[in-house]
């Protein structure tokens, strides 16, 4: 649609002239990175902001504008980027020496803080990223069983190499995958029936995130629990990014247990790291103590700053009850969202749940990923402009991800922004839904 591309050819147009700067860093970058670029989700046109400096919940970029950052390193991000507790952690575990080649407190510590924190988890092993996690709970999975399928949903996303969009993953692990549809209970249902005998595990993210932060119906959950206990399949829980949301993540809200979870994301405070974990019988598998096990090895896996500033992180800051009392905020914020969509009467809704967020262009609640209409792909962009030129980071795709240092005025300006944007497009937002 003509409308839209001016739209957004002159939002890049503003966005390009007060960004110099960044403009001049990002092509320069090319010349060592293709596209200058390392980590393709923070590509976007006409080139992304190159960042300075953060601050609690705020941002610098190399041209001194100042963001409030609702990016929030993709749910990574929860502590902010400045917390001392986690600071104090991380500077106390480098004066004792790193690269140890040894166990150390840190681990147990952080092992024994996320086993008593999700109920479905009585051993764990930690790793270097979520999708190290994915991985190891799948091929954990295949060895235990003795199968080879992996059910998991069309549009997820478990790390770079096993994500699921439309058009295909070529850097997918050759593992041997059937797709459902997300909260597609009965046809879910139907494929375990068919596949049952071979499949050794069932993959799902409680809300499927990169897909839209669309939440899991919870008859859909339980029927995935069910299901998979009939087939003697393992079902494990993707809270990588959920983990955060109340007390013990989609699970605990939900009573359903998995038998095996992967984490990661935020449970460094921060620092890369990623974890695995479920019922003892499950993870004796890992045990080195026993004959046959499964080798998992890792020269990071329990790299003492990660390890040190997670203990900080889930230890003395994110309690339970910061948990709780983080969720409830948040939620109050997303529920802000809407109530201003309902009353300038636009065709926009925050979906997820609590500090994970996604604005879709859409007047009901996004429950699949078929209900986002080719209109709502095709205005992010435009939204994703406006937002960052009014100083608030948001992810291109529409995701907004909440920290703990925000406070009610960083929820005000990331309000005023969505109401700058419809005041400014409300004709054309709902032209292009007309299609």
């Amino acid at each position: 649609m003509q409308a839209l591309k001016q739209a957004i050819d002159d939002a890049r147009s503003r966005y390009t002239s007060l960004n110099p700067q960044s403009q001049t860093a990002a092509k320069d970058a090319e010349r060592y990175m293709p596209g200058g670029n390392t980590r393709a989700v923070l590509h976007y046109d006409p080139f992304p902001l190159t960042m300075t400096a953060g601050q609690g919940a705020e941002l610098t970029d190399l041209d001194g504008h100042r963001y409030v950052d609702f990016v929030g390193e993709f749910s990574a991000g929860l502590f902010g980027h400045s917390d001392e507790i986690i600071k104090e952690a991380v500077i106390d575990a480098l004066s004792k020496g790193i690269v140890m080649g040894s166990p150390t407190a840190y681990e147990r510590k952080l092992a024994r803080l996320l086993c008593e924190r999700f109920d479905s988890i009585d051993q764990l092993r930690f790793c270097n990223s979520g999708t190290e996690a994915n991985l190891l709970a799948l091929v954990a999975a295949r060895s235990i069983t003795g199968r080879n399928k992996i059910l998991a949903f069309h549009e997820s996303y478990h790390g770079g190499v096993l994500k699921f969009p439309s058009g295909g993953n070529a850097l997918n692990v050759p593992f041997d995958f059937v797709l459902a549809d997300y909260n597609d209970a009965k046809g879910t249902a139907d494929l375990f029936e068919q596949y049952g005998t071979e499949l050794a595990a069932v993959i799902v993210e409680p809300i499927l995130g990169a897909g839209g932060n669309i939440t899991a119906d919870q008859d859909f959950l339980e029927m995935l629990r069910d299901m998979a206990t009939k087939h003697d399949a393992l079902l494990i829980f993707d809270e990588i990014k959920t983990a955060r949301l109340g007390t013990a993540g989609i699970q605990g809200m939900m009573g359903i247990e998995p038998d095996l979870t992967t984490l990661g994301k935020f449970i460094a405070g921060g620092l890369p790291t990623g974890a695995f974990g479920g019922r003892s019988e499950i993870m004796a598998q890992f045990n080195p103590k026993l004959g046959g096990t499964l080798g998992h090895a890792g020269t990071f896996n329990n790299n003492v700053l990660s390890m040190a500033a997670g203990c900080a992180a889930m230890g003395k800051i994110y309690t339970p009850q910061c948990a709780a009392d983080f969720f409830d905020r948040s939620e109050a914020f997303r529920q802000s969202l809407n109530e201003l969509f309902a009353a300038k009467a636009v065709p926009m809704h925050a979906n997820g749940m609590g500090s994970m967020i996604a604005i879709h262009f859409s007047s009901t609640p996004t429950t699949k990923p078929a209900d986002i209409s080719a209109g709502c792909r095709s205005l992010r962009p435009l939204l994703h402009m406006e937002m960052l030129l009014a100083g608030v980071l948001v992810c291109n795709r529409g995701d907004m991800f909440l920290s703990l240092p925000m406070s009610e005025t960083h929820f005000s300006k990331g309000r005023l922004a969505l109401e700058s944007f419809i005041d400014r497009h409300k004709p054309l937002i709902e032209l292009v839904l007309q299609g």
